[in-house]
């Protein structure tokens, strides 16, 4: 126990102490994260306002195939992404893999099913007389569609918020993908499970610290949009 409270203490120490090494692996973190977020939200929201709204032949399918990818395991995708970035791969010849690139792809096929099945939950849940009333008053189809995700944007930026959350604590698809590669592609929750395994804890512990305060953060956020939603 005295060993677990002195890797504590020292893990708080390391991160107060702002340590480069520490600070790499979070920025590393943060900015594959946000960038498969980012990305995943510019197709997914169209996506799933297009799967919400259009006439779609075998629709009640295709959610049922999103929601179903909703628990796939990120191991299957980082297995099904490596085999097409490997060196034998279709992709191999872009060198791709072990790079921050390779995670993005990765994590952008992890959280685009979820991004687009909660963007089709946020606007079919929108009154449908708002979209009539639009057409009504002479709006275009464009213009209609911009008044519905108005209308849904705080379950769609709290999906979006979800989602981030989802990539930022993955780990299958970092330590396959990724390689774990020290200031280039070691992730936090990479680099966690490596210190663990060398019996470092004092870095596994600071990183844990940083990625639950993160987590909550994305809780809070996530709440106060839940809230506004919900008035």
């Amino acid at each position: 126990m005295s060993y677990f409270l002195d890797s504590f203490v020292a893990a708080i120490a390391l991160v107060t102490s702002l340590n480069p090494e520490l600070l790499t692996i979070v920025t590393v973190s943060l900015t594959v994260s946000s960038t498969s977020a980012f990305f995943a939200t510019l197709f997914g929201v169209p996506l799933g306002f297009t799967i919400a709204y259009a006439q779609i032949p075998g629709k009640r399918v295709i959610i049922t195939l999103l929601n179903t990818l909703l628990a796939l395991p990120t191991v299957v995708i980082g297995l099904f992404v490596y085999a097409f970035i490997s060196r034998r791969g279709i992709l191999g010849p872009l060198e791709l893999l072990y790079t921050k690139n390779a995670i993005i792809f990765g994590q952008f096929i992890l959280i685009l099913p979820l991004i687009t099945a909660l963007t089709i939950a946020a606007v079919s849940r929108v009154d449908e007389r708002y979209r009539k009333t639009a057409r009504t008053l002479g709006a275009t189809s464009l213009q209609t569609a911009l008044i519905i995700l108005r209308e849904g944007r705080f379950a769609i930026a709290a999906a979006i918020i979800s989602a981030f959350g989802r990539v930022l604590s993955e780990i299958g698809i970092s330590m396959m993908l990724g390689g774990n590669i020290k200031g280039f592609t070691r992730t936090m929750t990479t680099a966690m499970a490596l210190e663990y395994d060398k019996g470092a804890f004092t870095l596994a512990v600071a990183l844990g610290l940083v990625l639950m305060t993160l987590s909550l953060l994305i809780n809070v956020c996530f709440n106060l949009i839940q809230g506004k939603g919900t008035k």
